[in-house]
Protein backbone atom coordinates (compact mmCIF):
# COMPACT_ATOMS: atom_id res chain seq x y z
CA UNK A 1 0.00 0.00 0.00
CA UNK A 2 3.03 2.02 0.76
CA UNK A 3 4.49 1.84 -2.64
CA UNK A 4 0.96 2.93 -4.49
CA UNK A 5 1.94 7.12 -3.86
CA UNK A 6 5.11 7.13 -5.73
CA UNK A 7 3.72 5.05 -9.02
CA UNK A 8 0.93 7.46 -8.97
CA UNK A 9 3.36 10.52 -9.61
CA UNK A 10 5.05 8.84 -12.07
CA UNK A 11 1.86 8.31 -13.72
CA UNK A 12 0.94 12.12 -13.57
CA UNK A 13 4.05 13.11 -14.99
CA UNK A 14 3.84 10.32 -17.83
CA UNK A 15 0.57 11.94 -18.93
CA UNK A 16 2.52 15.66 -18.75
CA UNK A 17 4.97 14.39 -21.00
CA UNK A 18 2.33 13.35 -23.22
CA UNK A 19 0.57 15.93 -23.20
CA UNK A 20 3.47 18.14 -24.45
CA UNK A 21 3.73 16.05 -27.04
CA UNK A 22 0.11 16.18 -28.35
CA UNK A 23 -0.23 12.66 -28.05
CA UNK A 24 -4.06 11.11 -26.84
CA UNK A 25 -2.63 8.29 -24.52
CA UNK A 26 -6.01 7.18 -24.00
CA UNK A 27 -6.77 5.22 -27.80
CA UNK A 28 -8.48 7.74 -29.05
CA UNK A 29 -7.93 9.26 -32.38
CA UNK A 30 -8.95 12.41 -34.25
CA UNK A 31 -11.87 11.89 -36.57
CA UNK A 32 -9.91 12.92 -39.88
CA UNK A 33 -6.76 10.25 -38.93
CA UNK A 34 -9.65 7.19 -38.55
CA UNK A 35 -11.24 8.39 -41.90
CA UNK A 36 -7.88 8.80 -43.79
CA UNK A 37 -6.97 5.12 -42.50
CA UNK A 38 -10.62 3.70 -43.23
CA UNK A 39 -11.01 5.22 -47.15
CA UNK A 40 -8.21 3.00 -48.62
CA UNK A 41 -9.64 -0.31 -47.57
CA UNK A 42 -13.19 1.14 -48.12
CA UNK A 43 -12.39 1.73 -51.68
CA UNK A 44 -10.65 -1.50 -52.50
CA UNK A 45 -13.45 -3.21 -51.36
CA UNK A 46 -15.91 -1.38 -52.98
CA UNK A 47 -13.35 -2.39 -56.36
CA UNK A 48 -13.18 -5.61 -55.34
CA UNK A 49 -16.92 -6.23 -54.69
CA UNK A 50 -18.23 -4.34 -57.14
CA UNK A 51 -20.25 -2.61 -54.21
CA UNK A 52 -20.58 1.08 -56.16
CA UNK A 53 -24.63 0.77 -56.52
CA UNK A 54 -24.97 -0.46 -52.67
CA UNK A 55 -22.62 2.59 -51.78
CA UNK A 56 -24.62 5.23 -53.86
CA UNK A 57 -27.86 3.83 -52.70
CA UNK A 58 -27.41 4.09 -48.80
CA UNK A 59 -25.60 7.90 -49.32
CA UNK A 60 -28.65 8.08 -51.22
CA UNK A 61 -31.00 6.80 -48.41
CA UNK A 62 -28.94 8.64 -45.73
CA UNK A 63 -29.29 11.99 -47.32
CA UNK A 64 -32.88 11.56 -47.87
CA UNK A 65 -33.31 10.71 -44.10
CA UNK A 66 -31.43 13.62 -43.29
CA UNK A 67 -33.49 16.18 -45.44
CA UNK A 68 -31.19 16.79 -48.73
Amino acid sequence: MADTAPRAMVRTQGRKAFASFGVRPSGTRHPLVATAMVLPLAALLVVVFGGWEAVVTQASSVGVMLGR
